[in-house]
């Protein structure tokens, strides 16, 4: 993997006392593919975000702690049942492997848990210093591993391959969050779901294109106009396409700037 990046296979070297003075928001991802994440954390925003520093990665397999001749990390569920589940102890011992910065969460990616959402994301970016991530495999992990985790999260009411794929997502979400990630800082303030109101439309040239017209008020020069359009084109399709989000923006507390 690429060690210019900040993301490192296989459990880190770094001692607990040198962790805890690098200020970069540190994730430490427990996967039996490593290689999964090569790609994704190394191209666009995530991979530069990266290499500033902003962000470290860690990778840890379990496999790596496994005790037998064959590095066995599952096996069969106790009072039968389909599939296989991943074994505890090649878990905590991977766990038990990192240093422990101050403020760490456990995580583990699971559909039982909470489905992940933009304020998680901003917590989880403002709340910890330190986000280990367990990725399950096959039918689930031991039910004892729970006694390491602080929070389960979810991708949504679905079921995947891997818990590869949700911890990248989360990974992704947050590392967007942290400061400098993001060119232009206040474009975080006007995203989907930062008040519970999806976007509103956007255009770019050219004005027309096989008969579609970009709508003149974008085009005024009138600033005020134009955030009143785009406030009420938020609204509308809020309540077309997301009547929860919509619901709950009803509910919420607002501000001048929340009206169109």
């Amino acid at each position: 993997m690429d060690s210019s990046a900040q993301l490192s296979d296989q459990h880190s070297d770094i001692s607990p006392l040198d962790a805890i003075a690098h200020s970069p928001l540190r994730f430490d991802i427990i996967s039996l593919f490593p290689d999964f994440f090569t790609s994704p954390l190394n191209s666009g925003l995530i991979g530069r975000a990266l290499q500033k520093d902003i962000a470290s990665v860690h990778i840890t397999n379990p496999r790596d702690f496994a005790t037998d001749k064959h590095h066995k990390v599952d096996d069969i569920p106790y009072g039968g049942g389909v599939g296989m589940v991943m074994k505890p102890e090649p878990i905590f011992a991977a766990i038990e492997s990192l240093p422990v910065l101050p403020n760490r969460a456990v995580i583990l990616m699971t559909p039982q848990g909470e489905t992940m959402s933009q304020p998680m994301f901003q917590t989880l970016s403002t709340q910890y210093d330190q986000l280990v991530l367990i990725c399950g495999h096959y039918e689930g992990v031991d039910e004892r591993v729970s006694h390491l985790v602080t929070q389960e999260v979810s991708l949504g009411d679905f079921v995947l391959t891997c818990g590869e794929i949700p911890a990248l997502t989360l990974i992704n979400g947050i590392i967007r969050l942290l400061p400098g990630t993001v060119g232009k800082a206040d474009s975080l303030k006007y995203e989907s779901f930062q008040s519970d109101l999806l976007d509103y439309p956007q255009y770019t040239r050219p004005a027309e294109f096989r008969g579609w017209s970009v709508p003149d008020v974008l085009k005024s020069g009138d600033h005020g106009a134009i955030a009143q359009w785009r406030k009420q084109q938020q609204i509308e399709r809020t309540q077309q396409r997301r009547p929860d989000l919509y619901q709950r923006w009803q509910q919420s507390p607002k501000s001048p700037a929340d009206h169109p």
